[in-house]
Formats: C-alpha cells, sequence, structure tokens
C-alpha cells in the first residue's frame, strides 16, 4: 500500500482537514493578513497535512507561524498560467524578466523601503545580471510596476503609504514593507544550481521509487482536472488501471473533488467550484463565443465519429472546418457580442482559441484543431429569446454593462 494508515473517523476534523488541503492547492502561499482563517486550519491539522503532500502529490508543505508555503516543484511547464496583471492580461516575459530582478533586490533591501530606493536596487542587481533595463522609459516602468503589484498581490510586499497604483505613469512615491519571511518562500526552485532558465524548469520530479506514477497522475488531476490515457506513460497508465477505483475515496477524502472515470481518461469535479483559476465559460462576448463554438466542434467530431464523441481522447478536426463553424456561430451570435467583437471576428477567433486551449479541452496546431472528449460535457443548447424591445430579437448571453 502506498498510503499512511487511516487516521481515526472524525468527520468535523476530516472537513477541516479538508479544507485547509482546498485552500493550498488554491493559494499556495498562506499569510496571515490575507488568509488568517485557512492558514489556522492548516497549522491545526499540519501534522496530517505534511506527510499527505508529500507522499499523495510530492509537494513540500512549510508551515510557519504567520504564513504556510505550498512548494509544487516537478510540474511540467505550462504556458498558460502564468502571471497575470490585475487587468486580466498575461504577463510578458519582459516583465518576468523584471519581477525577478525585484526579487534580487528585495534579498538585499531593508524591511521599509521607498519605491525609489528598490527601484535603484534593481538597477543594481540588473548589471550584476547583465540584463539591459530602462527605467526611465515608459515601458519597463510598466513592466516593474506590474511586478511590483504582483507581489503586493501575493502579500510579500505591502504599502504603508503613498501612491503606488499611480507609480509607473506619474512617478508618485510609496513607501513599502518588505515581508522578508514570505519572500524567502516564494521561489520553489534551488536557485543556487541554476544557470540557465531550462535548469530553473527542470527541477526533477519525483522518482519512480518514491512513487512516481502515482504522484504524476494526481498531480495531474489536481492541476490539470482532464486526464487523458494518451498522456500517460506506460508505467503511470498501468497504475492508473489498477488503482482509479480506488482513488475516488483519495480525492473526495483530501480535496472534495468527484473523480468522474471515463473510456479516455477521467475528470477531477468541484462541485463548489472554488478550486478553479480559470473559470469556464464565465463572462464576456468572447467567453460566451468559445462555449458556443465549442459546442459545434463538439457536433463536428459526432458527425466525424458517426455518435458520440468516443474512443481516443483527441480527435483532430481541420483548421478551416473549425473556422467555418466559429463563422456560423458568428452569424446566429453576432448581436450578443460586444461591438469591439462584432467589428473584428478575427480578433475574437483568436481569443477564442485561446481561452479553449487554456482550459486543455482545445489544441491549436496550426492546420489542425484537436478536440478533447471532455469538450462534450461543456456543449451548450442555446436559444433566441425574444423582447417586447424594438431590437426584436437578442442574444440569450447578453454582454454585461
Amino acid at each position: 500500500m502506498d498510503e499512511r494508515p487511516a487516521l481515526p473517523t472524525d468527520p468535523y476534523a476530516e472537513a477541516e482537514r479538508r479544507r485547509a488541503a482546498r485552500a493550498l492547492v488554491r493559494t499556495p502561499l498562506l499569510h496571515a493578513d490575507s488568509h488568517a482563517d485557512e492558514l489556522a486550519l492548516v497549522r491545526r491539522h499540519q501534522r496530517e497535512l505534511v506527510p499527505m503532500f508529500a507522499d499523495g502529490l510530492g509537494y513540500r508543505l512549510v508551515v510557519e507561524p504567520s504564513l504556510a508555503r505550498l512548494v509544487k516543484t516537478g510540474l511540467h511547464p505550462d504556458a498558460t498560467r502564468g502571471l497575470r496583471r490585475r487587468n486580466g492580461t498575461p504577463f510578458t516575459p519582459r516583465r518576468y524578466a523584471l519581477l525577478a530582478l525585484v526579487l534580487a533586490a528585495l534579498t538585499r533591501s531593508r524591511r521599509q523601503v521607498m519605491v525609489d530606493e528598490l527601484v535603484a536596487g534593481v538597477r543594481s542587481a540588473a548589471a550584476d545580471a547583465g540584463v539591459q533595463v530602462d527605467l526611465d522609459g515608459i515601458t519597463d516602468r510598466r513592466a516593474l510596476h506590474s511586478a511590483l503589484t504582483a507581489l503586493v498581490d501575493l502579500g510579500v510586499l505591502s504599502e504603508r503609504d503613498g501612491d503606488l497604483e499611480h507609480w509607473a505613469e506619474r512617478h508618485t512615491e510609496s513607501l513599502l514593507d518588505v515581508h522578508r519571511d514570505r519572500l524567502a518562500v516564494l521561489v520553489a526552485a534551488p536557485l543556487a544550481a541554476c544557470e540557465t532558465p531550462e535548469d530553473v524548469l527542470a527541477v526533477p520530479e519525483v522518482p519512480s521509487s518514491a512513487g512516481g506514477a502515482r504522484i504524476a497522475v494526481r498531480r495531474h488531476l489536481v492541476e490539470r482536472p482532464v486526464l487523458s490515457h494518451e498522456d500517460l506513460t506506460e508505467e503511470q497508465s498501468g497504475w492508473w488501471r489498477r488503482n482509479r477505483e480506488r482513488e475516488r475515496e483519495w480525492f473526495a477524502r483530501w480535496f472534495g473533488l468527484e473523480l468522474e472515470i471515463r473510456a479516455e481518461g477521467a475528470v477531477a469535479v468541484d462541485r463548489d467550484g472554488e478550486l478553479t483559476d480559470l473559470a469556464f465559460p464565465g463572462a464576456g462576448s468572447a467567453r460566451h463565443f468559445a462555449l458556443l463554438l465549442l459546442g459545434e466542434l463538439t457536433e463536428e467530431v459526432r458527425r466525424q465519429e458517426r455518435g458520440d464523441v468516443a474512443g481516443g481522447a483527441w480527435t483532430p478536426v481541420a483548421a478551416s472546418t473549425a473556422r467555418s463553424a466559429a463563422d456560423r456561430v458568428f452569424r446566429t451570435w453576432r448581436r450578443g457580442l460586444r461591438k469591439a467583437h462584432q467589428a473584428d471576428p478575427d480578433a475574437l477567433w483568436d481569443e477564442a482559441l485561446a481561452i479553449l486551449g487554456a482550459t486543455g479541452l482545445v489544441r491549436d496546431e496550426g492546420s489542425t484543431l484537436h478536440v478533447h472528449a471532455a469538450a462534450a460535457r461543456y456543449a451548450p443548447r442555446p436559444e433566441l429569446v425574444t423582447t417586447a424591445g424594438p431590437a426584436g430579437e437578442r442574444s440569450l448571453f447578453e454582454e454585461e454593462a
């Protein structure tokens, strides 16, 4: 058996452990300022949580009086789940570079620092690293501002006084508190031995002797809840076939997730909708369009298969066929889209593909799209409804104000 002896049955304690584990998966850095209740649960049940994360997922849980950090090393690189700015746009490579320089500068700073002092530290760190930065120019200033606000959101920095929000454009001043305990546990990879970006990403997986197949499959379902047999190695696939029924209880007990086991693999379902960092479809006409497009793609797969989506997890659909489906959706539902999307269907197509790619339901490989079998569970049944207004018909999906 790969599990520790069962804990004494105590429904209340099990519910608390489950809430604590879910909180750590959702927010891997919990601190007392913003997550006091969740941190208290983690501290109360750390004796059980530390070995569960280590043995069950290969993650290291650090628990201190004022913070808890779930260190999730060994995950495969995933470009769809990076940091985002407060306006929702993803971090660019330049913003990541400035973030790394800020972290380097903070290791040498005082516990309280003015933004201009921190800028000087970033310049020094950039010179040491051989990175060219122009913090007098608006482009790098905005990139640095994104890095600072990201660290504020993570709790590594907090603004004591001033106006950090408008620093990039207005050169406002701000006094920042540096939470050194959180800074110390922020970076998950051991950087001392890393000389290239590839070294940072290639943090070793847990060896097979320590339960590599089990850990890889569980990580996949926790981090990316759609599991396909085609994405597993032979060792992982064999372990999954032998243990998949038993895994239902493990996921339900520790995370409150329901495993739906299918011919193509499995889906981990969170009925409370709390664990995902990407709600689908969510609000907005691009997401609504992506959902409608997904329904069309699912129907196209069924026509190709002459029945329900079955067999392999991924089914190819020609990009030209998918674009024709998108054009049909656009013509039918155009009036329910925001004006910018009505005026530029090409941009809407690109946004929709990016959304579907981030969900893991569609892979864009240029001339071909691959649609996952799990897409069928999202297929909508839209309809037009009438209104007494002069517009006559309107979309079921109305863009929010």
